[in-house]
């Protein structure tokens, strides 16, 4: 898990200049003049390559990445695999339409994904670009196999920011903030959100199911509910890990009252978790499954998988898109599939969490700021408090710990409704010495800041 690119130096020594170096700085002053300001940079450090857990900067800066370009780059930038598959495509064809004349590649990504996802059941699967775009089409293949039009989605969720998605993500800034109106027939339910339940995390899962079903039978209508979408771990959210049982229940419901439930692992799949898919954790059968982020290597492509009869619900026509399946990305998914199963990187994830619990819970017993550590598999995060009893937010301390993460080269990302959770993304070929060297900035930047 090593790589040549990793410093055996002590941590400081991995920046060569302050960031941003010349180069960056005058790649950021072309940024402005060319790119909306819509489109928001974390740090102004331009990337010249990558591998496995460090990403290298145009001035020759070291970083260690716990981001992984949330969650994208779970097999190491430019994993071998990938890279080879993808070089052989180019030497083939960049694209053709599957929907106009198909090829092997995208039919191979189905049958994976097909076979990897929950359930013995016959299943079908269609590819698209984006974790938006997989959300978007999984509520068409809903609403057209049932009938009904009623969406519930869930406090703190994200679920991207195309305009059905942003109906169903919850938080306003900046997601939602002036490009209303959206998509109607989108309904939210409280969240079983174990460490802000107001009675209690042991009574999370119980109370937060009633408040959804009185939603979704009283307001909504159980007959008029096509979907229920619910991430297994909630990411932009916060990393909240859903109740015991809430999971469960949310799918029991659906089942019970001809709803299909939606399982958007755009970001806590492919091993992310530990398991191919965190919904195994809750021994729960999605009936569509929604995948992103680390499917392809680094390359752009989603997919809907799901039971047969729902998947062929819609006619000829109804799904697909212009460069979705592209053939260049559905090689880079076979690739990092081989690679996650070859390298154990399921097994790799859970070793990671290993890793993280032992060194956040040091930074949390010395610190009353760290209100709760929670995750799983490389998906891990600190949520923190002003206050450990009122647990206020504490959004502004946040933000001065992923800055001195940042300039110590170590790539934080934040995250949850109250912008106060620090998150943890590494990939899972990240070597054991980086992430100690990551934690160990971690923990000097809570030392010096809270």
């Amino acid at each position: 898990m090593s790589s040549d690119l990793v410093s055996r130096e002590p941590t400081a020594d991995r920046l060569r200049c302050p960031v941003p170096g010349r180069r960056s700085a005058e790649l950021d002053r072309r940024r402005r003049a060319a790119v909306s300001s819509g489109v928001g940079v974390l740090l102004p450090a331009y990337a010249d390559r990558g591998e496995d857990g460090v990403v290298v900067d145009v001035d020759g800066n070291r970083f260690i990445d716990l981001a992984s370009g949330v969650a994208v780059t779970t097999v190491g930038n430019r994993n071998p695999r990938v890279v080879a598959r993808v070089r052989d495509q180019l030497d083939r064809f960049t694209h053709t339409g599957f929907f106009l004349t198909p090829y092997e590649s995208y039919v191979e990504v189905a049958e994976e994904l097909n076979r990897l996802t929950p359930g013995t059941h016959e299943k079908r699967t269609a590819l698209f670009n984006s974790g938006a775009e997989a959300v978007e089409n999984a509520v068409k293949i809903a609403r057209t196999a049932t009938g009904r039009r009623g969406v519930i989605a869930f406090d703190h969720a994200f679920h991207g920011r195309t305009n059905l998605a942003m109906a169903l993500t919850a938080k306003n800034q900046p997601y939602k903030a002036g490009f209303g109106p959206f998509a109607g027939e989108v309904h939210r339910a409280p969240m079983a959100y174990p460490y802000r339940w107001p009675s209690g995390p042991e009574r999370a899962a119980q109370e937060a199911f009633e408040a959804f079903r009185t939603l979704a039978e009283k307001q909504v209508g159980a007959e008029n509910t096509a979907a229920v979408i619910l991430e297994p771990i909630q990411g932009e959210g916060g990393f909240v890990v859903p109740a015991p049982g809430f999971f469960r229940e949310i799918a029991r419901w659906c089942a019970d009252n001809g709803a299909v439930f939606i399982a958007d692992e755009v970001q806590t799949g492919m091993c992310r978790t530990g398991d191919w898919f965190a919904s195994s954790y809750e021994h729960t059968v999605p009936d569509l499954v929604t995948t992103a982020k680390g499917l392809a290597g680094g390359l752009p492509l989603s997919g809907v998988t799901g039971r047969a009869e729902l998947m062929d619900a819609a006619g000829p026509g109804g799904l697909g898109g212009t460069y979705g399946g592209n053939p260049l990305a559905c090689e880079a998914a076979l690739g990092a599939i081989e690679a996650m199963e070859e390298g154990g990187l399921g097994v790799r994830a859970r070793e990671i969490e290993a890793l993280f619990r032992t060194g956040l819970g040091a930074i949390a017993d010395r610190h009353p700021s760290v209100g709760e550590v929670r995750g799983r598999g490389a998906m891990m995060a600190l949520e923190l408090v002003e206050d450990p009893d009122t647990r206020r937010p504490a959004a502004a301390l946040t933000r001065r710990i992923q800055q001195y993460c940042l300039d110590a080269g170590v790539l934080v990302l934040t995250a949850g409704t109250f912008d106060n959770v620090l998150r943890f993304l590494p990939p899972l070929v990240i070597s054991d010495e980086q992430l100690t060297q990551g934690l160990a900035v971690l923990g000097e930047a809570f030392d010096a800041l809270a």
